[in-house]
């Protein structure tokens, strides 16, 4: 991954987090199936099943967000790599002499005595 550019990083630490939220997700729904299964009343059991399927809702729309930034911040560096590397450097004058800097000389101290 070192000779990787970081936008392809980017989309691709993206695509991880995006399996591993949809993998909990499932999880989840698939426990409040189990127990909507399991309910004794109509009422429980279409409670879970509405917690289910808000679950499957809710996770989708956050891994739709978590994947909208992430190609937004991809496409962001790589613009911005693109325009960095077309735009010109100026170069510097090759410096074979450095300029002197002169000392200010030292102010010779005048002694003086207070006459009373």
């Amino acid at each position: 991954m070192a000779d990787a550019d970081l936008d392809v990083v980017i989309r691709q630490l993206a695509r991880q987090l995006h399996t591993g939220l949809m993998t909990r997700a499932k999880e989840r729904r698939d426990r409040f199936n189990s127990l909507a299964a399991k309910a004794k009343g109509k009422d429980a059991r279409d409670r879970f099943k509405m917690m289910a399927k808000a679950t499957m809702e809710l996770a989708t729309s956050a891994a739709r967000r978590l994947q909208m930034s992430a190609d937004n911040v991809a496409d962001s560096y790589a613009r911005s790599v693109r325009l960095a590397a077309s735009t010109p450097v100026a170069e510097k004058a090759p410096a074979t002499e450095k300029p002197v800097k002169e000392k200010p000389a030292k102010k010779a101290k005048a002694k003086t005595k207070k006459t009373k």
